[in-house]
């Protein structure tokens, strides 16, 4: 009777301790998908960016708030193009690591938390580092009119 007992303790114990791993690692699962604020969005397609990037529209400028909002995500080494705001942009760096560069300027690095505050008709463009991907949200003013596209940022002034 002792030994079926001792038996019966082993499978509980070893029965509670696979149900702790489970549920453990699921729990760590969910906590790595919800670290994610905004979904990818859609594969940008144009000819604006370089790179795989991904643009979830949050905000549609309208005539009552003239400002769009979007999460851009930029995988490892993708960028826009130069462009400026005619009403400036602010990006929000969520996550992993970024640059960006004002034309005649340093490049600049940014990482999560960092706010920087484009000025309005300064040629600029931004991006994720060559081995991290960057996330962010930019919010960009269109009531002066819409973004505009210029030259590719090349492979040179990315790496400088």
């Amino acid at each position: 009777m002792e030994k079926g007992l001792k038996y019966v303790s082993f499978i509980l114990v070893f029965l509670l301790t696979a149900c702790y791993y489970k549920v453990k690692t699921e729990n760590v699962a969910a906590t790595k998908s919800d670290d994610i604020i905004f979904t990818k969005g859609e594969k940008i397609t144009n000819n604006n960016f370089i790179g795989t990037v991904w643009l979830n529209n949050l905000v549609q400028a309208d005539s009552v708030n003239q400002n769009a909002v979007g999460s851009v995500t930029f995988e490892p080494g993708a960028r826009t193009k130069w462009h400026s705001h005619p009403a400036g942009q602010i990006i929000l760096a969520l996550e992993g690591v970024g640059y960006y560069q004002e034309k005649g300027s340093q490049k600049i690095i940014v990482k999560k938390g960092d706010v920087v505050k484009c000025p309005a008709n300064i040629p600029h463009w931004h991006g994720a580092s060559s081995d991290t991907k960057f996330i962010q949200v930019a919010i960009t003013g269109r009531e002066k009119g819409e973004t505009i596209w210029l030259e590719p940022v090349s492979d040179d002034e990315y790496r400088q």
